[in-house]
């Protein structure tokens, strides 16, 4: 696979929640969670388990950080 993208985080997929559209797919990446929205159908294309190894692919133009004042 090759992809423009540099922001790659390998994990397993800790947890998938199911909706009627959108599923919810849970990475852990050495001990952090992140929780991508795809749809049920890419769920089932990716082959996509509790256990398996996957990769979160971050594409973002901006990160912000704030602060309380």
């Amino acid at each position: 696979m090759k992809l423009s993208a540099r922001n790659r985080l390998n994990g397993t997929v800790a947890k998938i929640t199911r909706g009627e559209a959108i599923a919810n797919v849970m990475l852990d990446v050495g001990g952090l969670r992140i929780v991508a929205a795809i749809t049920g159908e890419a769920v089932d294309e990716l082959g996509l388990k509790e256990g398996a190894r996957a990769t979160a692919v971050v594409k973002a133009s901006d990160v912000m950080i704030a602060v309380d004042a």
